[in-house]
């Protein structure tokens, strides 16, 4: 399901936070908790960053330790994508806050900090009800912007693979920024989930879906980076392709059974 983009409701009486993960995002760090702050009022804000040589840790207590709602959670070192959201959805589950709703989103602004009202939005009941909304590059209304053909065909390609092989009902599975509502986390088996890289998203969506959630995609503009150096390459989505296959035959195995 899809919900349109002028969609939009207030924070009310939600309570989320917003899981950022980081490694080397010097450059965009202060843009990325500035926009945040800004335009998504209401959200607390995470930054799990893995020991990044470049100081990003630092940055990020200094600027936790200026406003309360910005928080920080450091891990020894790059130990991948997926772990890093694990944590982070650990450490939002525990807080006394008690935070609704997780968000994710990535830390160099391809994802449109001003959006994240709407992914929230429609998880309400006055909403589209949803119990995991993923913005969506590749629905109604959905775009991106500076990605050749290449990077256009790897994504698009990769999604239509996953979406394929497991039945997924997303047209978008590989999108990072997304707002679980809390009890699907706490639902989900988090010591069970596999993929530590970018296939981690693919492997949320099916998790999520197997049991029972219901899914929405909100439209969403995506914007390449402009500052930093983007973490995916071929290898990475080599290795989401064949996880997606492992996922496909087990699946197959278990139906056999």
């Amino acid at each position: 399901m899809t919900v349109g983009s002028a969609y939009a409701s207030p924070v009310s009486e939600s309570r989320p936070l917003v899981v950022l993960p980081t490694y080397n995002e010097a450059e965009n760090l202060d843009a990325v908790l500035d926009r945040i702050l800004a335009d998504a009022p209401g959200f607390d804000v995470l930054v799990v960053d893995d020991a990044s040589p470049d100081g990003t840790g630092a940055m990020a207590d200094a600027r936790a330790a200026r406003n309360s709602r910005i928080h920080v959670l450091h891990r020894p070192g790059k130990e991948g994508l997926g772990r890093a959201y694990v944590a982070g959805f650990r450490w939002g589950l525990a807080a006394e806050a008690g935070y609704t709703h997780l968000c994710e989103m990535d830390a160099d602004l391809s994802h449109d900090p001003a959006d994240l009202p709407r992914l929230l939005a429609a998880t309400r009941p006055e909403g589209a009800d949803a119990d995991l909304a993923i913005g969506s590059r590749y629905i109604e209304g959905g775009s991106i912007s500076g990605w050749g053909l290449g990077r256009r065909v790897l994504s698009r390609g990769g999604g239509l693979y996953a979406k394929t092989l497991l039945g997924l009902p997303v047209e978008d599975p590989t999108s990072g920024f997304r707002c679980f509502r809390r009890n699907v986390l706490e639902t989900l088996a988090l010591d069970d989930v596999e993929c530590h890289g970018y296939g981690f998203q693919i492997e949320m969506t099916l998790r999520v879906a197997q049991a029972g959630f219901r899914i929405v995609e909100v439209p969403i503009h995506f914007t390449d980076r402009t500052r930093g150096t983007s973490k995916m390459d071929a290898r990475i989505a080599v290795e989401a392709a064949t996880f997606v296959l492992r996922l496909r035959l087990r699946r197959g195995r278990r139906r056999a059974r």
